[in-house]
């Protein structure tokens, strides 16, 4: 592989950090280990060592979109502080081909005292910009941030979203090679959100972007390849989806304790998706004969050796899609009206129950979802142990592009603010799109009627 494709490369990267119990530790640290080496003593340690970073390698190619995700302190930022020259490592290398424009702290780099304008200049610069060029692009970078007339006044004045505003305009107009983002779009409000989200899909066909976010949604749209660290360390990399849902999962087990329904992920090829249910080759193109609408999906059975994570106090026993005679559905249509039942059975005495269930694309994407708590909150189903749940979803089918769908599935006992997650299962159905009118969108809403009317002047004369 040639360095050229290489845009970052990460080689046995770690970071340690001295703690010190006592201010005069600190002191004791200056003095004492010189003064015992002198006296050819082995020296003492006064400080006690934190590795933010432990051995961290990976590379990625240009033209590629990385997310890292992780919980707080796991060791993100440093990480991304030591890609862009900001922090020294205590061990290993980083190298970068290409410009990197940096957006890692909110108004980093901004001076409180300077205006918007020298700001922007002083940011310029520091990426590596001459004054001519800064010039040349100061009227676009304004209008992106937006902030009017406060260009000219001290960005402590500035508003947190006016302060991000700037900030993401300037490393938008500095013509980057690579674009480093920590969570800094969690600030902004919707309309530059999404200004924000239009300005990376564009750089995102030429550029490489480094993607840090506890939004695993908008790592599974945006991102290609995910990496997941956790303490310092990279637990596991992989597909978005992938890792974002074995994150989700340790996300659960650090709050409630390690998972006693966890069965391994297995990848599953798009080759062999879940078993179909039984049904004839003449009963398929039947059906797709005789649909007068224009989405047609294949619902394959109840997977129950898919991907899941829970305390097994209660265990999901099947997934079904029902149509208005309640028969168990082979096919649906987007649009017709279907019944998603779910069944658990209680191991143990459930007071406040939750079933809930998400339908996602193939990246695992959110489309549609919903559970029973708002419902129940005020009147909860007790059932005993050894109980059986059962719990109904009735709506319309949405209009889904062509590609593949699952549904997941998930029973918890408590309030969606404080429960206990029994067993959260993946892929439990797959649905596959073969046809649709959908084309852009990530569903479709079916609509009930459509007008097109056209006026002439002529017609009121």
């Amino acid at each position: 592989m040639s360095s050229k494709e290489i845009a970052v490369r990460v080689a046995n990267l770690s970071k340690c950090y001295e703690i010190y119990g006592r201010p005069q530790d600190r002191l004791k640290q200056s003095i004492y280990p010189r003064l015992r080496r002198l006296a050819r003593q082995p020296p003492k340690q006064y400080y006690r060592e934190f590795w933010a970073l432990k051995d961290i390698s990976f590379e990625i190619m240009k033209g590629e979109t990385i997310g890292i995700i992780g919980r707080n302190g796991s060791g993100k930022s440093t990480l991304l502080q030591i890609i862009c020259g900001t922090l020294a490592p205590t061990s290993g290398t980083v190298e970068t081909n290409g410009r990197v424009a940096a957006l890692l702290e909110l108004g980093s780099g901004f001076n409180p005292e300077f205006t918007g304008r020298e700001n922007v200049f002083m940011n310029g610069a520091v990426l590596r910009l001459t004054r001519e060029e800064i010039t040349a692009r100061f009227d676009k970078i304004v209008a992106f941030a937006d902030v009017g007339d406060f260009i000219e006044q001290p960005v402590k004045t500035y508003s947190s979203g006016m302060l991000l505003r700037l900030a993401f305009a300037v490393i938008a107009h500095v013509d980057a090679d690579i674009l480093v983002i920590d969570e800094a779009l969690a600030v902004g409000d919707a309309f530059f959100t999404q200004k924000c989200m239009r300005f990376l899909r564009r750089f995102m066909e030429t550029g490489t972007v480094l993607f840090v976010s506890h939004d695993t949604a908008s790592v599974m749209n945006l991102c290609k390849f995910a990496i997941w660290i956790e303490k310092g360390e990279i637990l596991q990399q992989g597909s978005p989806k992938e890792i974002c849902e074995v994150y989700l999962q340790g996300y659960y087990e650090a709050q409630q304790g390690r998972s006693t329904s966890t069965r391994l992920r297995k990848m599953k090829s798009p080759d062999k998706p879940s078993p179909r249910l039984k049904e004839t080759k003449d009963q398929r193109l039947e059906f797709i004969n005789e649909s007068n609408l224009r989405n047609n999906l294949e619902i394959f059975k109840f997977d129950q050796t898919a991907a899941s994570f829970g305390k097994a106090g209660a265990l999901i026993t099947n997934v079904t899609l029902n149509g208005k005679d309640g028969a168990q559905m082979t096919w649906a249509v987007g649009g017709e009206m279907v019944t998603l039942t779910i069944t658990a059975h209680a191991k143990q005495e459930l007071h406040s129950p939750i079933i809930g269930f998400f339908i996602k694309d193939r990246l695992g994407q959110t489309l549609i979802g919903d559970n029973t708590y708002l419902s129940y909150s005020t009147n909860p189903v007790h059932v005993r142990a050894e109980g059986t749940l059962s719990a109904s979803f009735t709506f319309k089918m949405p209009v889904l592009p062509k590609g593949d769908y699952s549904v997941c599935a998930a029973i918890a006992d408590g309030t969606p603010q404080d429960h206990v997650q029994h067993h959260w299962i993946f892929d439990a159905v797959i649905l596959k799109s073969e046809s649709s009118s959908i084309t852009g969108a990530l569903i479709g809403i079916p609509m009930e009627d459509i007008q097109l009317t056209a006026e002439h002047e002529n017609d009121y004369k």
